[in-house]
């Protein structure tokens, strides 16, 4: 398997920087996450892993051997793109076992390790099939065994489940979950998808504006922010913030107060906290009182949108018990699940 380290890695065109200053280990075996939105640099940056875009400044190693100057080919890596990147001439099998024909492997090598790798997602039956006769889960089915086939060091995915519809993109999390633990080759995968990320990481390493954000496990990256932004880029639906000012453990604004608050911590902030650690109570008593803005039924539970002045705020609420539009309710806070940021630099603030 490999280790990829980047040292200072940067990547301008003449004004423009993509990616600034980035240094990053890729532990042996693990599967990373690089997330963001678009235009943060997570897809410049696989690629100058890959070899397809040269580094401006700073040091890519595999292995512990400088990179920067070797061609993509000789990098001893499988890349899969969501566009899948089959042709449509050759069947399954011919689709499957390109790279192995790129090599020169000889029979029965090459039809051993094929069978193998279609074994492993599950393509056996369809090896006769050209592309245009699958479905969107068969085709990245077959993209990812054509990656498996060359058994190398390191996987580079690209967003491989974008044109996937929701339910099979479930599947497919859940064979490429299985595949990492099967196979245990050094993965790093792009995508903007929060789910993608939380599911399938080791470790994520959020991105925005071409710099790293926050580097952890996705417990940690969900229960311990660092910024707002990676708090309010992780999670579905997303966390609740509120701006307000915070003294002597009460927190105001013009329409809420919540007090039995950190006592350490004073002045302007950010008041974060997800909609798992707010409920539905009787507007007398309550911590936050608003009108009712919308409710959204989603099986499993109730999100219930409160207008609380000119804040949204998302609160989990009871199936059985759906709020009317326009009501007035009451809304109270586990003060375990409140985060607090400043309000000009918005990174998190600790007691």
């Amino acid at each position: 398997m490999a280790e990829v380290e980047l040292r200072q890695v940067e990547k301008r065109w003449g004004s423009l920087t993509a990616v600034r200053d980035l240094t990053l280990t890729i532990r042996d075996r693990e599967f990373l996450v690089l997330l963001g939105p678009s235009g943060c640099g997570k897809t410049t940056t696989m690629r100058m892993i890959a070899g397809l875009e040269p580094v401006t400044s700073g040091e890519i190693l595999i292995d512990g051997v400088q990179v920067n100057d070797r061609p993509a080919r000789d990098r001893d890596i499988s890349m899969v793109f969501q566009n899948y990147g089959l042709y449509p001439h050759l069947n399954v099998r011919e689709n499957i076992g390109y790279p192995l024909r790129l090599r020169k492997v000889g029979e029965p090598e090459r039809s051993n390790r094929i069978a193998d790798a279609a074994r492993k997602v599950h393509l056996e039956d369809y090896l006769e099939r050209r592309p245009r006769e699958l479905s969107g889960g068969q085709r990245q089915r077959v993209a990812l065994a054509r990656a498996i086939v060359r058994t190398p060091n390191l996987f580079l995915m690209d967003e491989p489940l974008s044109n996937l519809d929701a339910i099979l993109r479930v599947s497919m999390r859940a064979e490429l979950k299985h595949l990492h633990h099967e196979l245990e080759t050094t993965t790093v995968y792009v995508t903007h998808d929060q789910i993608e990320a939380m599911t399938l990481a080791t470790r994520v390493v959020v991105m925005n504006k071409g710099e790293v954000a926050q580097i952890g496990t996705p417990e940690e990256i969900y229960g311990d922010p660092e910024t707002l932004f990676v708090a309010t880029f992780i999670g579905s639906p997303p966390m609740n913030c509120i701006r307000g000012t915070l003294s002597g453990g009460i927190f105001e604004n013009a329409d809420a107060k919540i007090s039995k608050l950190q006592e350490a911590i004073s002045g302007d902030v950010i008041l974060g906290v997800r909609p798992e650690h707010v409920s539905i109570a009787p507007a007398e008593g309550a911590d936050i009182t608003g009108t009712v803005f919308a409710v959204e039924y989603t099986g499993s539970g109730l999100l219930v949108v409160v207008q609380v002045g000119n804040a949204m705020v998302t609160a989990m609420g009871n199936p059985d018990i759906r709020p009317k539009f326009n009501d007035h309710i009451g809304l109270t806070i586990d003060r375990a699940g409140i985060f607090f940021f400043d309000a000009d630099s918005e990174k998190r603030r600790r007691a």
